[in-house]
Order: C-alpha cells, then structure tokens, then sequence
C-alpha cells in the first residue's frame, strides 16, 4: 500500500459512478451461486483505482478555468518542476533590471557537489545567465539550478526566500521551497494546482522570455541534449513546460499546448514512467481540447485558484519507484519504460469526443504513438562557458568546449581546439561558414547563428548530426569536496542516483 493511513482521506474520494457499482454489487452478494463472479468483477473494476497513485489537472491558459481535476490539490514531492519557479525567479530579476541574460554567474563548489542530472563544471567555471537557464530547463542541471541561486539570491537559502515569497504572491498556498533544484528535502512540497497557478504566471507575465521553456534541444561542445518533456517536437501544439522526477514523487510534467488560438495546461503527478506522464499529459490536452464546445455537458470545475487544497501529508512513493528490483536513471529521461495499452484505455473516451466534436474527422494518433515517435528535426541550442560571444568568437567557445569534453575521456584532439576553431571561421566577413574540417570537427564547430535562445522558436532546415560521443556523459574531475547535501524527503535520508530529480 503506497502512502499508509496518511493518505487514507485523500485518495477515498470516488466517483458516484463508482459507488452505485460497488452497491450493486452488494446486492449480487447475497446469492451464493454469483459470488465467484462477483469478487472477480469487483476486482477488475475497483483494483485499477485503488493502485492509481497520481494527481493530473487541466485548465485554460487565459481564463484558468479547470477542464479536469483528480487529486489536484493533493500535496506533492515537486522534483525538478521546481526549476520553473527557480526559472521564474531569475527571469523577473532580469525584466526588474537587477541583472541581464549575459551577467556571468560561477560554479561554486556547493553547485559543483550537487547530484546528477548536472551539467559537471568545475568550481569557478562562469556561464551567463542565458546559457544557465537553457542548461537547467532543458538538461535539467541541478548544477545549474544553484549557480543562479546564488548568482541572484546570494545562496541557495536567499534565493529560497525568493521562491517562497514569490509563491505566496501568486497565491500557491500549497507550495514551499527549499532548494532551487527539486533535489529530495523535508519541507519541499508543492500541488498539481500550485504549479497550474505557476505556469500561467509564467505565460501572463514573462511572455517575452518563454521560449526558454520549449527549447527541443541544446548543444555543449560535442554533446547534445534532448528536452526531457517528451511532448515537445511530438504533440502537436506542444510549447512548453518542464518535467521532474525523484523517487518520493515518481515522474512529474507540467506540459501546454495551443491549438487554434487556444492554450491548455496539463499537469501530471506521480507516474510511473517518463513515457507514461507524457501519455498522460497528451490524454488530458486532447480531452481538454476536445471540449472546446461541449463545456456544458460537464458541470462547472471552476478556475484553478478556487480549488480547494487538501491538507494531508504527499505520498512518498519511494517503493514504488526505487524500491525491490527497480532501477532508475540518474535523470527523468525514461526510454527504457513505453506506454501499455492500459494507458490508453484512460483516453477512450477523449478520442471519441474528439471524433465528433472534429465534425467527423478520423481521430488523432494515440498518445503513445506520438510518444514513440522520434521528435521533430530542429537544431540543437548551442551553449557554453564563459561570456556571451557571437561569430567567430562563438564558434571558438563551442569547440575549446569540445576539446574539453575530449580531454576529459582520455583521448587527445586531432589539432585542438585551435584547429576546430581555425576550419569553422569564416573565409571573409560575407561568407558563410566554410572550410575543409573532416565532418566531425565541422559538425562540433557549427552551433545556431543567434547566440540568445528565440533561436528555439526557428524551426532548422535540416537536422543536428550528433556526434556518437554525444551520448556520454561528461565526468567532472574531483577537486571539490561536496558541501551539505540537501536533506532527504521521508524516505529518502540519502539522495542517490535512484532518486535524483531531472
């Protein structure tokens, strides 16, 4: 049993539906001959709820009227979802004029001895502002996460007072931060319905900066990174948020989409996969898209500031997630784990509406198809270390980051990073980027004309050949000893891999 007694109350709440079955199906008990037949119908109907251990909610963008709620203002672990609220922090400093996109910021050796998914620079490495945040929403470096921390609240203490007050301000009740990356900590909480509340602030009040949140891909030297919310380049429509996951909360995405002028906003808690919250996600835009004219054959929700939060203790889902032969990744990238048929049985009825309410139209692909399939072409973000550069001064910072992560493996560069950078510049100030580098140099050395992320919202021509070294990891040196871990969510007394957020 998943949560114990504490989560008695919050999840008892059944449908009527449900309960006029299960009065039925008393009435059935008292003739013996059926009672075989009724405990395995009793069974079928009642065991799938029972297991269900998530909270999902969907709402307008502009209105925040809610379209679907289940467990939406149940307290939840928050993970790496929190770097929304760390994303919104910064971002405010920077249209308040407190700092700018190219303020540098340093990797203290606290960032340094932050567990994975982490970008592993080395104390006193700077990045800006803008390449920090593109690493942290897209790689999800928690790394990342701390160096703006401290480069705007002055620690991750300071900062913290920021994300609470801001919270506040926004009328998330249900939400506290300790941290700016998610990593397991007692006292870190947050609800489908705070982080609903979060992401239109997000959309109302920082418009010029959201492409930060629906970048597909970035690019560090030879390495590239595809976004973990797995409805980018997917869904159709999909344009932002961030995905999250630890062990105590299983895997977390708030996700939108726009069709036809229209935006929604999904928030999915505590699946079982990075796969499945993605399926889950996609199940509750298209069923919210789907009801764009049939509003009145559903009573009204209300918005997403009415709803009332529950107060009960987050179920710690530890066991479920990590616990016995369950091994997961240092990250919430999940490829290993695809969605079942079961999943699907939950959008039966939204593919349905969807066909009527298309005027006839043949339904679109499952969720799980789109999920499957391999993202759209686009091409990766450069990022990098040091201050902002363009031109020629770009091309030489994403190939001595080349040369470093080269380096880094044990094997020494063809030429260095002098070389790579010497055969990407360009033959005179009109021409394009020419010169005779072998393909790998060539493909290394080349990053996006524009060195600001509204990049991302420029679909590329033809897309990003990567590098097979891509999909190694960097390993940082040891040369810092960690600084005070942060404390573990019940259950979780030490952050392992197992339960990293990303």
């Amino acid at each position: 049993m998943l949560g114990g007694p504490r989560l008695a109350t919050s999840f008892a709440r059944v449908s009527k539906d449900r309960n006029r079955i299960v009065h039925f199906l008393r009435s059935l008990l008292r003739k013996p001959s059926l009672n075989q037949f009724v405990l395995v119908a009793a069974l079928a109907l009642l065991a799938p709820c029972a297991a269900q251990a998530e909270a999902r909610l969907v709402i307008e963008a502009d209105s925040g009227k809610v379209l679907e709620a289940e467990n939406a203002t149940v307290p939840w672990y928050p993970a790496s979802v929190t770097k929304m609220m760390t994303a919104y922090v910064t971002l405010k400093a920077i249209k308040d004029g407190k700092i700018t996109l190219d303020t540098l910021v340093t990797v203290s050796p606290v960032a340094a001895s932050q567990s994975p998914s982490k970008m592993g620079f080395r104390p006193g490495t700077q990045v800006t502002v803008d390449n920090a945040l593109k690493m942290m929403l897209v790689k999800s470096a928690n790394d990342m996460a701390v160096v703006l921390a401290e480069g705007v609240g002055g620690s991750i203490d300071g900062f913290s007072v920021m994300m609470n007050q801001t919270a506040q301000k926004l009328g998330m009740t249900q939400t506290s931060y300790v941290n700016p990356n998610g990593l397991p900590a007692d006292g870190q909480i947050t609800s489908a319905r705070d982080l609903a509340i979060l992401a239109r602030a997000i959309i109302k009040d920082l418009p010029e900066y959201e492409y930060f949140v629906h970048i597909p891909s970035i690019r560090f030297g030879r390495r590239v990174t595809q976004n973990f919310n797995k409805l980018i380049g997917r869904y159709p429509g999909a344009d932002g948020f961030k995905t999250g996951f630890i062990c105590a909360s299983g895997y977390n995405l708030v996700a939108s989409a726009t069709r036809d002028g229209r935006r929604l906003i999904a928030v999915v808690l505590g699946s079982s996969s990075g796969t499945m919250r993605a399926v889950r996600a996609a199940q509750l835009l298209d069923r919210g898209f789907a009801s764009n004219g049939l509003g009145w054959l559903k009573p009204s929700l209300g918005t997403v500031d009415q709803l009332v939060p529950l107060d009960a203790s987050p179920p710690n889902l530890r066991d479920e997630m990590c616990g016995g032969k369950h091994k997961r990744p240092a990250s919430d990238e999940d490829d290993a784990v695809t969605a079942s048929t079961a999943g699907e049985s939950a959008s039966t009825s939204g593919s349905s509406v969807t066909f009527f309410a298309a005027g006839l139209q043949p339904p679109l692909a499952k969720p799980s198809d789109l999920m499957a399939a391999a993202p759209a072409p686009s091409e990766p973000i450069a990022v990098y270390t040091g201050p902002t550069r363009s031109g020629a001064a770009l091309i030489a910072a994403v190939a001595a980051d080349a040369d470093s992560q080269t380096t880094r493996h044990g094997k020494k560069p063809r030429g260095g990073a002098k070389k790579l950078a010497a055969t990407a510049e360009p033959k005179d100030a009109k021409s394009d980027v020419k010169g005779d580098a072998k393909p790998d140099a060539k493909t290394a050395a080349k990053p996006p004309a524009v060195h600001h992320a509204n990049a991302a919202s420029k679909p590329a021509d033809k897309p990003a050949a990567t590098d097979p070294s891509a999909a190694k990891p960097a390993k940082p040196k040891a040369g810092s000893k960690a600084a005070a871990k942060p404390k573990g969510a019940p259950g979780e007394a030490k952050p392992a891999p197992k339960s990293t957020a990303g």
